[in-house]
């Protein structure tokens, strides 16, 4: 969505193409979330371009680091704290 290959492998300071797949499907799951967390279609949240990239290079790494033990409850509780300006609420 708005964070590359190369800037989610610099983030996790990973040298080697080695591990390309599994991030570029830790990239895919980021931004399923953040689409469902917002609640927004994906042409909408350019507007909050920044909080958007920090909030997937955030996902990856937690995802990325956590692969075992992930705790997806507080991860995603994380994500409705940095979207909460942004976050629609549909009932």
């Amino acid at each position: 969505m708005f964070v590359t290959l190369e800037e989610a492998k610099g983030y996790l300071r990973v040298d080697s193409s080695d591990e390309d797949e599994l991030i570029l499907r830790l990239m895919e799951t980021s931004d399923r979330l953040i689409l469902d967390v917002t609640r927004q279609p994906p042409e909408e949240l350019k507007e909050y371009e920044s909080v958007v990239r920090t909030a997937e290079l955030y996902v990856i790494a937690y995802l990325y680091e956590h692969r075992e033990e992930a705790d997806h409850k507080t991860m995603t509780e994380t994500l409705k704290y940095l979207f909460f300006g942004i976050r629609r609420e549909i009932f």
